[in-house]
């Protein structure tokens, strides 16, 4: 188990011991979690969990719906189990690879079952750059060549009919991620995440609904930073769990 820190997320409403170097939860993950109005009694599945940020700030706003992380590495899976006990959160853990079809199946992950999958992938593919000699940074950023179709096929393909998927990506990988969507998705509402005003987006959030004929809509995006270098006052705010995104 590697070394940890503990810590908190919106404004000390979510508890969080993740380990102390490699890939950590930030603001990726808050802004995920916040595009996601989880109701009472929704099946909640959490891809590519980690340490559990994403379900358990769902959690934080709904505690009465049913949350599922789903993560391959065993010590991240462990932690996030822990966490779900340190939140009085009743979530499920499962120590598998998503990508994997029986796994899935064996683990109870069954196919047109959830009402939401939250995720936020790998965001490489090998070959693309230098992966990180950091053990846990490179399983977290990396998936294998045409891991991120497969990421998104087993994703929707949990989601009942008019269930919603979110997922948080590099912007530039938008046009490939819509490219792999596939046509039985939706709905699609898209934002963009932006370091500061004037500047290129760095990051996208993408929602979509199973089944859905809609139309795109483009939101308003998310500025993170002021000319000062400080968070905006959206950004602070949704950091402390005091709005949300949809």
């Amino acid at each position: 188990m590697p070394d940890t820190t503990d810590d908190s997320l919106l404004g000390g409403r979510v508890r969080l011991v993740q380990p102390a170097k490699g890939h950590r939860a930030g603001t990726d993950a808050v802004l995920l979690a916040a595009s996601a109005p989880v109701k009472a009694g929704d099946w909640v599945v959490d891809v590519g969990a980690s340490t559990g940020a994403v379900g358990l700030m769902a959690a934080a706003r709904e505690r009465g719906a049913r949350y599922v992380f789903v993560e391959r590495d065993p010590d991240l899976a462990e932690l996030c189990r822990r966490n779900c006990g340190l939140n009085g959160v009743a979530g499920e853990v499962v120590a598998i690879d998503v990508l994997d079809k029986a796994a899935r199946l064996t683990a109870g992950l069954t196919p047109e079952s959830a009402d939401w999958v939250l995720t936020n992938p790998p965001f490489l593919e090998e070959g693309q750059a230098r992966i990180s000699p950091d053990r846990g940074r490179a399983a977290a950023h990396a998936l294998p060549a045409g891991g991120l179709e497969a990421w998104l096929r087993a994703c929707t393909g949990l989601l009942k009919p008019k269930g919603r998927f979110v997922l948080i990506h590099r912007a530039d990988r938008l046009a490939e991620c819509l490219g792999l969507l596939g046509a039985g998705m939706g709905g699609l509402q898209l934002r963009f995440v932006h370091p500061t005003a004037g500047k290129p987006a760095i990051r996208f959030l993408l929602a979509a609904t199973k089944g859905s004929r809609a139309p795109l809509d483009v939101l308003p995006p998310v500025v993170l930073n002021g000319p000062d270098g400080r968070f905006t006052a959206q950004a602070e705010a949704l950091h402390r769990g005091e709005v949300i995104l949809a």
